[in-house]
């Protein structure tokens, strides 16, 4: 059987004031309309960008009288909006037969801050995963939220699946676990206006060979759009540079033919392996005197 997954990734537009109930209904609204497009398109899976009901400015929830940042008074969050916006779009995955992963706050019992969160629903419309940001930035970790402990990896049509957010593109160590994880596909969903995170996200493709999901939200795609790495780090797919909602769309396929992505899953994936797990323990040479720098000309 041919193992393949078409995968969809959204740039949608991302509120950044989760006290705005128009602005949280009017991003779910345009979530599920491009859930439908993605569904039209024949896509397995859609992914949209971190906070894609809200990703809370810091200036909006952790900004004080003086300017200063203070820790987030939550209690103004519009708790139940998120939730309903969250219940809406997993009852049309289920509708659709669409997976979909989308970003949002995951509230905690006060006094604890929020996670910040991917949410996973399956095409059964079933809350399948969570996975919690775990690497945050200063401002986050000191205002904004509590972070998360564990990678979340999960399964689509036997394609493995890891889930990273924003940020945690400079922690490479976070990618090499997914590795280890055998994992086909990472989702990294971001809300940063930044072209250099894109080149990381795409070296990580080259380096794991695997497919990467990049979501960025719309507002800030014409610095770099949302789009799909393949293994060997090429762009399979890429939304218009234009500042508008749009879905990239390409097929993660674990029996390509194209050449790079054969390449690297046959070959540059299972080598790396090899010499990682000790392929040149008994290759060293020991006790030999020409090693010594003194002698090494």
């Amino acid at each position: 059987m041919a193992r393949t997954l078409r995968l969809a990734v959204a740039q949608s537009t991302v509120p950044e004031d989760p006290t705005d109930r128009g602005a949280l209904r009017a991003a779910g609204q345009e979530i599920r309309a491009l859930m439908a497009e993605a569904a039209g398109a024949g896509a397995r899976l859609v992914q949209f960008p971190e906070g894609a009901i809200t990703y809370p400015s810091k200036h909006v929830m952790a900004a004080g009288p003086d300017g200063k940042l203070v820790p987030a008074d939550w209690s103004r969050a519009a708790w139940d909006v998120m939730r309903e916006e969250a219940e809406s779009i997993a009852a049309l995955a289920g509708e659709l037969r669409l997976w979909t992963a989308f970003g949002s706050l995951h509230p905690l019992t006060p006094p604890n801050r929020p996670h910040n969160s991917l949410f996973v629903v399956s095409d059964r419309g079933e809350l399948v995963a969570r996975y919690d940001k775990r690497f945050l930035s200063n401002t986050e970790v000191s205002y904004l939220y509590t972070p998360g402990r564990e990678p979340v990896v999960f399964e689509v049509d036997g394609i493995r699946i890891g889930c990273a957010l924003c940020v945690e593109a400079n922690f490479p160590p976070l990618f090499a676990e997914y590795e280890r994880l055998d994992v086909d596909c990472v989702l990294l969903s971001v809300m940063v206006d930044d072209a250099p995170r894109a080149r990381v996200a795409q070296a990580y493709g080259t380096l794991y060979s695997y497919w990467l999901g990049y979501a960025v939200p719309a507002q800030f795609s014409a610095t770099v759009p949302s789009g799909i790495v393949a293994p060997g780090g090429r762009w399979l797919a890429r939304c218009p540079a234009d500042g508008q909602p749009a879905l990239a769309i390409a097929d993660i396929d674990l029996d390509s033919a194209d050449p790079d992505i054969d390449v690297a899953l046959r070959y540059a994936r299972p080598w790396r392996r090899l010499a990682q797990d000790g392929l040149y323990k008994d290759r060293l040479v020991t006790g030999d005197p020409r090693s010594d720098i003194r002698t090494a000309f």
